[in-house]
């Protein structure tokens, strides 16, 4: 037997990703009964939430030189 609670998420994640088409739907017909017109919002493409690593060239540096944090702040201190 498989736990009912571990079944859970492979119900709950299709449900969670249709709410958005269910709202537009339901919405699109109370509209329509005010004979109003509904207009889906214009939905914003998933970004990745990783930063992509920086590529290093054939010497083995990489192309862009940062400062770390700690010497971003010394320089500032200097300024002041």
């Amino acid at each position: 037997m498989v736990c009912v609670a571990c079944l859970l998420p492979l119900f709950l994640i299709p449900v969670v990703n249709a709410l958005p088409l269910l709202v537009d739907f339901i919405l699109g017909k109370v509209y329509g009964l005010f004979g109003w017109e509904y207009r889906k919002p214009e939905r914003v493409p998933p970004a990745c939430p990783y930063k992509p690593v920086n590529k290093k060239d054939a010497q083995g540096g990489s192309e862009e030189h940062t400062n770390p944090e700690s010497q971003k702040v010394a320089e500032n201190d200097k300024q002041e």
